[in-house]
């Protein structure tokens, strides 16, 4: 049976410590230090004074938060109730304007009184705060200011000493902290100042009479030979401290940066990256390179023959069956695609795509296509088409939106990990249509591999830690010099793995909420659904049977439900 709580707990986990007031006593319990919070005995006792805690035995104290251990020890068998405390503390001081009368001291008291209070100086851990205390378990006599110097002396406390403090605490037998040390500054580290913007990338340019030009959607950051491309702002020097010892305490100095130079960047200076070439910017945060900007004025086909380029790609003419365009950088076609395979970052094709029944369209990120007929299209990310897709197989990791002109889904099938927009899906002939959100596959797998490879590393670690706890109860000085290397191997072994748990936490976390987001799968259509519409949202099917007018369906309870368009 639990015991009966005489007051409400004081702290808790988050606070580091916590106090329980039970019918048996006081218990008191000193969290670890994980936070990176770390009590000095002074803060302990100050605490336990404001809450009434007045008769516990000091050093029993001292070990407790010595070892926090997170447990809970009996400190002391009473406490003071408020109204006490309040009554102590008046009884203490002296009437404003009149002296308070005093009862007479016991001989007892009288000889504690005569007897000077014992000094006990406390050096923090860090050693940059030194706290006086009075024992007057012997005798309550007051000390003097040189007393108290002296003391500090003993304890060889030579620096930041507060002569004030020392006076006021010579005239009273209360705690107080008589010498502060001076923290280290440490250093600022290095840090890389990039002079481009990535994100204005896919955004319609905006003329002088505010009007969107939807053909000019910025899909390149381009620079020119000898721009600044980034500035780096190097790393300070450490200021050392000093603790209450005199000792110096070594300050940090900031950790230098390497300049980011990438393919196609050069140095100019000690700390300035300037664009080598022409080109696009990539940046893949360790690096800054530019990619050349590769531009075909006609056509790619017999003439051309395949591209395969290290950068971005332009073609002012169409791609035509049967030949291929492959870059690492986007792509941009002011054509259309006629049966060709097309590969690229992001890929642009202002004519739209005739799949003719070959070829593919791929792009690690979005697509963007006037119509798809007979198509084959797949996007790390978004696909958008501005006017139909008719009989096509499309699919994004994230979303597909068909929304201008006519916008129109119409047979094959139209897959994406999140969201699927149109005016129209299906038609009047009720053409079969499968529509199917949800979660990425590429995505997921991905997600999978992650958490296997983690679970690998945490087992791994495990092993490592209780094979060295073991041998850590072993005399290593009695093993021979083969067997200590071992060791020493397995020490040394830990810490990577430790970095490398830390990253696959980080990566795990990134996917996991990105897959959270696609659980959320919907279709919408801003015009109607007709029937013939298949419609699959996170493994949920539902037929359409009659005409559905703007709307949006999600999943609910388990079941795919219509419900308002949300556009």
């Amino acid at each position: 049976m639990a015991e009966k709580e005489l007051r409400s707990p004081v702290g808790g986990a988050g606070a580091g410590y916590l106090l329980e007031f039970r019918e048996t006593g006081v218990y008191i319990t000193i969290f670890p230090d994980s936070n990176g919070i770390l009590f000095e005995l002074s803060d302990i006792r100050q605490i336990l004074q404001e809450c009434g805690v007045v008769d516990y035995d000091v050093v029993s104290l001292a070990r407790i938060v010595r070892e926090s251990s997170g447990e809970a020890h009996k400190l002391s068998d009473s406490f003071l109730s408020p109204e006490e405390m309040k009554a102590l503390l008046e009884g203490e001081k002296k009437p404003e304007g009149e002296a308070a009368e005093e009862a007479p001291l016991s001989e007892e008291e009288a000889a504690l009184a005569a007897i000077p209070a014992d000094i006990i100086v406390e050096i923090s851990r860090d050693r940059m705060q030194a706290t006086v205390r009075f024992d007057t378990r012997k005798g309550k006599g007051l000390r003097s200011v040189s007393d108290i110097q002296e003391a500090l002396e003993a304890k060889k406390v030579v620096f930041g000493i507060n002569l004030n403090a020392i006076k006021k605490g010579a005239q009273a037998l209360n705690p107080f902290v008589a010498a502060q040390g001076v923290p280290p500054q440490h250093g600022e580290n290095a840090v890389i100042e990039r002079k481009f913007d990535l994100g204005v990338k896919g955004r319609p340019v905006i003329d002088k009479y505010d009007r969107v030009d939807y053909k000019n959607l910025n899909l390149f950051v381009l620079v020119k030979k000898g721009d600044v491309l980034a500035v780096r702002i190097p790393q300070t020097q450490g200021v050392p401290g000093r603790n209450v010892l005199g000792a110096e305490v070594m300050a940090r100095n900031g950790r230098p940066l390497p300049l980011p130079l990438g393919k196609g960047t050069a140095q100019q200076g000690e700390n300035t990256v300037i664009a080598a070439i022409d080109g696009q910017i990539v940046d893949s945060k360790n690096k800054i390179a530019i990619d050349p900007h590769l531009v075909i004025k006609s056509s790619v086909g017999v003439g051309t023959g395949n591209i395969d380029f290290d950068g971005s790609v332009e073609i002012k003419g169409n791609v035509e069956a049967g030949f291929m365009v492959k870059a690492t950088g986007d792509i941009e076609i002011g054509g259309v695609v006629s049966g060709g395979d097309v590969h690229g970052r992001n890929v642009f094709v202002s004519g739209g795509v005739n799949g003719m029944g070959r070829g593919q369209v791929t792009a690690d990120a979005d697509v963007r296509v006037s119509f798809a007929e007979n198509a084959r299209i797949e996007a790390g990310q978004d696909i958008y088409i501005s006017d139909v897709s008719l009989h096509s197989n499309i699919r994004a990791g994230r979303h597909i939106y068909v929304e201008d002109r006519r916008g129109q889904i119409t047979g094959g099938l139209a897959a994406a990990g999140e969201e699927i927009r149109a005016n129209v899906i299906g038609n009047q002939a009720c053409v079969v249509t499968n529509i199917s959100v949800g979660i990425d596959p590429t995505l997921q797998n991905k997600y999978n591999h992650a958490c296997n490879e983690y679970k690998e590393t945490k087992k791994r670690l495990t092993e490592i830690t209780q094979m060295l706890n073991t041998l850590s109860k072993i005399d290593v000085s009695k093993l021979p010099p083969q067997r200590v290397e071992q060791i020493n191997s397995l020490t040394r072994s830990q810490f990577p793995l430790v970095g490398k748990l830390k990253r696959q936490e980080a990566e795990i976390a990134a996917m996991a909420e990105e897959l959270s987001h696609m659980k959320n799968g919907k279709v919408s259509a801003s015009s109607i659904i007709y029937p013939g519409v298949r419609i699959t949202i996170n493994s949920l099917k539902k037929n359409i049977q009659s005409e559905l007018q703007r709307c949006t369906l999600t999943v609910q309870e388990d079941e795919v439900t219509v419900g308002l368009y949300d556009g």
